[in-house]
């Protein structure tokens, strides 16, 4: 029994059911089944004209999926690698900004629970956090708040 072909549409209205996709991320992975004759960004302008795909919802939707395991630069970081739009970028720059440290203190309380003793074991968890793209302001805040809760 032969396979049904999937057409583009159908294929990308599949991917977009399971979660939002930017547009370069759609694109690329639509690319793969193009056969020719296939306009992918015709295709794509049509979904986001039928607001089937939107750069806001999913810009919201990582912030959401990633603020809680991730830093600001991180986050923004990876938004900027699907090419969102500059100015949206500001907007969302500001208000992750709002709880960072926040964030920063659950990652850290999550990984460590206590404050280090020693040097060694502050570098580590500052390490931890840096990795994860938390500021330095909103590390220190994180692991001196700890240290602050437990004297």
């Amino acid at each position: 029994m032969a396979k049904l072909q999937v057409s583009l549409k159908a294929r990308a209205l599949r991917y977009l059911s399971a979660r939002e996709h930017s547009r370069q991320e759609l694109a690329r992975k639509l690319a793969r089944y193009a056969q020719e004759g296939d306009d992918i960004e015709a295709l794509l302008d049509t979904l986001e004209a039928a607001n089937f795909m939107s750069e806001a919802r999913f810009s919201e939707s990582l912030v959401n999926r990633r603020a809680a395991r991730f830093g600001n630069s991180r986050i923004l970081s990876e938004l900027k690698s699907h090419n969102i739009d500059p100015d949206s970028l500001t907007e969302i720059k500001a208000a992750l900004a709002q709880d960072e440290v926040a964030r920063a203190r659950e990652v850290w309380s999550r990984k460590f629970g206590v404050a280090a003793s020693d040097a060694n074991g502050r570098a580590k968890q500052m390490r931890f956090l840096l990795q994860r793209g938390f500021s330095h302001r909103a590390i220190q805040a994180a692991i001196h708040a700890k240290e602050e809760d437990e004297d």
